[in-house]
Formats: structure tokens, C-alpha cells, sequence
């Protein structure tokens, strides 16, 4: 199919009277909607008068809220709370270090297993050292506090747990 002065022109018309690429396709008869697209481009008509206005679809009337259930009890469960905005603090983690029982405070070359790795300070400095305070379990590399801090759960749904420490990237092996 070719466009004639004819169907260029009465492309022009009705891109101006606000039809969409497909209304005027099937007007025209023998193009596709990208075909218009694509002669509406080359010719440079970008204005409209008004925009397209596609069948509106009929307005849904409020309805009551249903009663929610739960998957493995079919029972009514309350409706959900709306969430608040702002989640409560937590108390800040202990900024001071450790010190051991030796008076000195953890480095890399001290810390244990069962010591927080917190890290704390600068570590191009001979001040920087790791909060040493005792972990709940061997497996967790902090206290109690700072895996607070490190382990918040997850805003998606499912729970889960975000690593927000001082190295978010870095996985821990086992």
C-alpha cells in the first residue's frame, strides 16, 4: 500500500480531530497501527487537538470490605493495620570497644570466633579496633547490638533478613 496525497491527507485530518494510530488503521483500511505511527513521524505532526478518548469503562461501586482468611484455617481473620510510617529506633549500639581482659582492645590479629567484628574507627589508623564483646552463637559474627543494626527484615513480603553492616556486598562463608 502507498500513501497517496489522498490518504495522507485524511491521515492529517484525523490525527488532528484526536483518533488514535489504530482508529485511523482501520479508517484507512490496508495499514497498520505502526504504519500510521511511523507516516504521522515523517510528516512531523505532533500537535492534536485533544487526546483520544477510549470507551470509559463503568464505575465500580464501593463494595464492603471482605473478611480476610487464612490460608490453612479458612477462618476470618482480622483486617491488617495500616503500616506506620516511621518503625521505632533501636537503642544505638555501644560505640567504645571492648577492651580484653589483658587491658587491650581487639585487632585483627586478636579477635576470636566468639567476638563481635564490628569494626570501629578508621582502619588507617593504630586507633581502629572491633567491638570484641561476646556473640550469642559462634555463627554470628556481632553482638547483640550491632546485629541489630546489620540485620534488619526485609520490607518485602515473605520476612527474611538485609545485611545493612559496615559491608553490605560482602557474604559470609560457612
Amino acid at each position: 500500500m502507498a500513501w497517496t496525497e489522498d490518504r495522507v491527507e485524511i491521515l492529517t485530518k484525523l490525527w488532528a480531530d484526536g483518533l488514535s494510530a489504530s482508529q485511523i488503521a482501520k479508517q484507512l483500511g490496508g495499514v497498520t497501527r505502526n504504519a500510521v505511527i511511523g507516516k504521522v513521524h515523517r510528516l512531523g505532526l505532533s500537535g492534536r487537538a485533544k487526546p483520544s478518548n477510549p470507551a470509559k469503562k463503568a464505575a465500580r461501586k464501593p463494595t464492603a470490605p471482605r473478611a480476610r482468611t487464612s490460608a490453612r484455617t479458612k477462618t476470618p481473620s482480622a483486617p491488617r493495620a495500616p503500616r506506620s510510617v516511621v518503625a521505632p529506633r533501636p537503642a544505638p549500639p555501644p560505640i567504645e570497644a571492648k577492651p580484653m581482659a589483658n587491658g587491650e582492645f581487639a585487632t585483627i590479629l586478636t579477635i576470636t570466633e566468639h567476638m563481635c567484628k564490628w569494626p570501629i574507627g578508621d582502619p588507617s589508623t593504630s586507633e581502629f579496633r572491633f567491638c570484641g564483646r561476646k556473640t550469642e552463637d559462634k555463627e554470628e559474627p556481632y553482638c547483640t547490638a550491632h546485629s541489630r543494626v546489620a540485620y534488619q527484615p526485609s520490607r518485602r513480603r515473605g520476612g527474611g533478613v538485609r545485611a545493612l553492616g559496615p559491608n553490605p556486598t560482602r557474604r559470609r562463608i560457612r
